[in-house]
């Protein structure tokens, strides 16, 4: 592998998800979130929700805290327990301390708790870690100094320095942007895209009563009834990496590497919580395809532009899968765009859909052979 990834290459994820009534992402009315695509209403799930589940997931694949990040408006109470954890200090002179150096940032502060910043920054574990180093050493000795004296002998810290380098996989991933400090911006080397019924779906709503366990034999009613929205669909969902980008961002090839495989897998097998409690609609994907390009991404949504019908109780997934074989076998073709390399991973045995599959992605692959092979690929 060389020491820099000079190559433009984007993995492309296309999946195909079935889910059960359910509520993944609600809007501000408490109901699943929905779209207009190809005139008419279908379900979808934000791009946030799926990102925030999919670094949920890297855990799951047992990737340490410490290559990890945080996203939170309460960067400074994170600091001040690092730092009190460290040298011994009491909680308030770790909490001056560490509002002292975050200072020469210039991060706005809430204006409803003066404690928390303005809005959500996303940092490493390990960079807290750093901001840590810059004052361990001195911590009982500026304990002692007034505010004023604090923060000019703090003033030159290095404080951007330490959250510009050595960013975990997911900052790496999903970047991190600060309108008001743009020297701590990164540029975000994934894409995800809005989950989308390939289908029309309407919403319905579960009216649902509970017992009152103690409840005499005697007394009508139920102990409390509320109505939840839902609705049910299979849903097309789409990611990118720049790997090149992520490459930059991580300063290290065989990283960035790694780093998209585990992209892959954690989004393939994340899922929002939403209602998780009251619907249980954790499923498995029917679809993984995996597509890498050096000219664009290209996110095959179009594929289901006409949305799909299931004729004779077929269903949604195995219509969809051809759409998306057809449009993969157009984008090819049509315009001239093969991929560098495809991969895919089905459960569809009927006998049309498995051969357009495997004219579009190739043979079908377990999904731990897809990413090492992946990985293989991204590797060269």
């Amino acid at each position: 592998m060389s020491d820099k990834t000079t190559r433009r290459r984007f993995i492309d994820v296309h999946v195909l998800q079935t889910v059960p009534p359910s509520n993944l992402n609600r809007d501000d009315a408490g109901s699943p979130k929905e779209a207009m695509y190809g005139g008419v209403r279908r379900p979808r799930a934000s791009s946030q929700a799926w990102k925030r589940a999919t670094r949920l997931a890297f855990a799951a694949l047992g990737i340490g805290e410490d290559q990890l990040g945080t996203r939170t408006k309460q960067i400074a109470d994170h600091l001040a327990e690092e730092l009190a954890a460290r040298t011994g200090l009491d909680p308030e002179p770790a909490a001056r301390i560490a509002a002292a150096v975050l200072a020469p940032l210039g991060i706005t502060a809430s204006k409803n708790k003066a404690e928390e910043t303005a809005y959500l920054l996303f940092y490493g574990n390990r960079q807290i870690e750093k901001l840590v180093d810059l004052v361990a050493d001195r911590a009982a000795e500026l304990a002692t100094l007034d505010d004023k004296k604090l923060l000019a002998e703090l003033a030159t810290a290095e404080v951007k320095s330490a959250l510009m380098t050595g960013h975990p996989i997911d900052v790496g991933l999903f970047g991190r942007m600060v309108a008001n400090v743009p020297g701590i911006d990164v540029n975000a080397a994934c894409q995800v895209a809005h989950a989308l019924a390939t289908h029309a779906a309407e919403l319905e709503f579960d009216y649902y009563t509970a017992v009152d366990d103690r409840q005499q034999s005697d007394s009508k009613g139920a102990g409390m009834i509320g109505r939840i929205g839902f609705n049910s669909a299979t849903f097309y969902r789409y990611g990118t990496v720049s790997l090149h980008q992520l490459d930059t961002n991580l300063g290290n090839p065989k990283a960035a590497v790694e780093a998209a495989s585990a992209f892959v897998s954690a989004f393939v097998r994340s899922m929002p919580t939403g209602y998780g409690n009251s619907f249980g609609h954790r499923t498995m994907p029917q679809l993984v395809a995996v597509a890498v390009r050096e000219d664009q991404p290209v996110n095959l949504v179009t594929a289901f532009e006409k949305p799909v019908q299931a004729y004779g109780g077929t269903g949604y997934a195995e219509p969809s899968a051809t759409a998306l074989a057809t449009e993969q076998t157009t984008i090819t073709h049509q315009w001239g765009a093969p991929a560098l390399w495809t991969g895919i991973t089905h459960a569809f045995t009927g006998e049309d859909t498995a051969k357009a599959l495997g004219t579009a992605f190739g043979p079908a692959l377990t999904f731990p052979t897809l990413i090492d092979n992946l990985t293989a690929e991204l590797s060269r």
